[in-house]
């Protein structure tokens, strides 16, 4: 698969299309899901990076991919999107009043910390002179 989908390629082996196949179980996962055939449905592929940088002449060809050329990676994968359910509502403010369990106090500038000599905190400790 390199990931062309021109229709006198053939993409997927003729596993894909034997009964019980891989998409006899994307049909199943379809009807599942409720999609009809008038959803506007999108096949993609994901996994693949495109390279964003202008390479020079003498450019590491081993690591270095040409501007424009797109990889695909080996855990690439398909992605089957209906457009048609998507909610592209924005979010809505709350219908409340915002009122934290754990609200946030700023800590003051007078604020103190105090550390026990023993390694605790809290608490006070004093210097004494040995005798």
């Amino acid at each position: 698969m390199n990931g062309n989908f021109e229709p006198e390629e053939r993409v997927m082996s003729d596993v894909a299309w034997e009964e019980d196949g891989v998409m006899d179980r994307v049909q199943e996962i379809i009807e599942t899901l409720g999609w009809d055939s008038e959803d506007d449905i999108q096949v993609e592929i994901g996994g693949t990076v495109v390279s964003g940088i202008h390479q020079g002449e003498n450019y590491n060809k081993k690591w270095a991919t040409p501007f424009g050329v797109r990889k695909y990676n080996k855990d690439a994968f398909i992605i089957i999107s209906n457009q048609s359910r998507r909610d592209l509502t924005g979010s809505k403010p709350m219908d409340r009043e915002h009122k934290p369990q754990h609200p946030y106090t700023p800590p003051s500038e007078e604020q103190e910390i105090v550390v026990n000599m023993d390694g605790g905190v809290g608490g006070s400790w004093e210097v004494k002179e040995e005798s």
